[in-house]
Parts: C-alpha cells; structure tokens; sequence
C-alpha cells in the first residue's frame, strides 16, 4: 500500500487524495523537464496535475508561475494544499477543471502532461483509478488539440507516456503540427526494455532530435549515477 505522503528535500506530497501517487518515473519527468527548463520560461500550464509533483518539481527549479488543472475534484484539492504548504505558493495555482472546456487567461511558455498512460488494457473497478491511469479519460490528440490552444507560438509541450505508445505519440503530435525536439527513453535496470518515453515537442522541424537515455538502477538494485545526478536536490539520501 502507498505512503499518504512522499517527502522530499524542499517539500512534501501528500497524496490520499489522489489516484495518481508519486512514482519513480513521474519524479524522473519532472526533474529533466526542470532541468531543461532552468532560467528562461516564465509560465507553465500542468495538465493533469494530480497531487502538485510536477508542479512543485518545476518550482523549485524555475521562477515560473506554474498553473495546473485536475478534473478529479479530490486530486485537485490535494494538489491546491500541497502548493500552499510550499515555498513558492505565491506562483502556483490549481484549477479543478475538465481542461477540454476550461478557458485560461493566459497562454504558456511550456505545457507538461502526465497524461492517462493506458489504452485497451485491463482496467480497474475503481473508477478514479481509471481516469488517472486509461486514456478514457484524455485521449493524446486531445492533449495535443488543447495543448496547442494554450501554448505560445515558440513554446514547448512535454509528456510522459509509456514506450509501447511512443510512435502513436509522435504521430498525433505531428499531424497537429508539432515536431520532436528532445526525447529520453526510461529504463528500470541495464537488463529491462525502455519503459517510459518523455517527449519534448515544439512547432519547429527538427531533423535530428536529441534522445538520452537514463537506467534508474544498476544490475545490483542501486541507483545509477545518472538517476542520482538527475535527482539529487529532491530526493533525500541521494
């Protein structure tokens, strides 16, 4: 069973609330979008927010007013405490929204998404759990129709999806008109397939994208240097 709670070096999650918990390949998203993302974007729209972790992720790395949405009402309500218990609540705000009809009074530098992962698998009778993990909910040309509403011209949108879907990704994206930028594939150990994809997209052709590629733990269980490098100011131990 989860913890209903994830602390971390410079604040804490709690998440009874949410159907979405903290999970190693969130926090990985979070951490390299942040890193990417350090010094030059000044707005940030969050789709999907769940429990605030990107949100406060991206906060303690940028000076970004970070705005996020949640259809889950609870989920929302936890994402609104856990950024008013943090350092930068100030600049983060949360909606309680179906992103698809809601209309912001801005638009934005770089849209991340942490979208529901999972199409024509074995869904659960918990019908939260379902919106947060299945495509049931938001589907990817969703995502990227209302992502494009929202970003501006020379903006970038990233998202974290499963690798079996990494094409079909690519493909919705492109037929909308964005264009792979950046790409780092997830792996669990040195002996397991890619996971996990985060893709970065923006409006300008790329004929070469960058595509890094990170192993969260060696062949003995341990981290890796790379994953501890990544996440070292937010995890403690590291």
């Amino acid at each position: 069973m989860a913890n209903n709670f994830f602390r971390f070096k410079k604040f804490t999650i709690q998440q009874e609330k949410s159907a979405m918990k903290v999970t190693t390949d969130a926090c990985t998203f979070g951490a390299w979008v942040a890193e990417k993302s350090k010094g030059r974007i000044r707005n940030i729209l969050d789709i999907g927010t769940g429990t605030g972790l990107l949100m406060l992720m991206l906060a303690q790395k940028t000076k970004a007013e970070i705005t996020g949405i949640e259809i889950d009402c609870a989920a929302a309500e936890q994402a609104k405490e856990n950024c008013a218990a943090s350092s930068w609540s100030t600049r983060l705000e949360v909606f309680n929204a179906d992103v698809r009809k809601f209309e912001f009074r801005n638009s934005y530098d770089l849209i991340i998404s942490n979208p529901p992962f999972h199409k024509n698998q074995l869904v659960s009778p918990d019908e939260k759990k379902n919106l947060a993990h299945h495509s049931s909910g938001l589907e990817l040309n969703e995502l990227i129709t209302v992502a494009s509403s929202f970003l501006q011209p020379l903006g970038h949108i990233a998202v974290l999806i499963p690798f079996y879907r990494n094409n079909e990704m690519i493909e919705t994206a492109t037929a909308r008109g964005f264009y792979v930028r950046e790409k780092l594939l997830m792996k669990q150990s040195p002996t397991h397939d890619f996971f996990r994809s985060v893709i970065i997209f923006s409006r300008i052709k790329n004929p070469d994208p960058e595509v890094s590629i990170i192993t969260i733990s060696d062949s003995e269980g341990n981290y890796t240097a790379e994953f501890i490098e990544l996440l070292k100011d937010y995890y403690f131990n590291l």
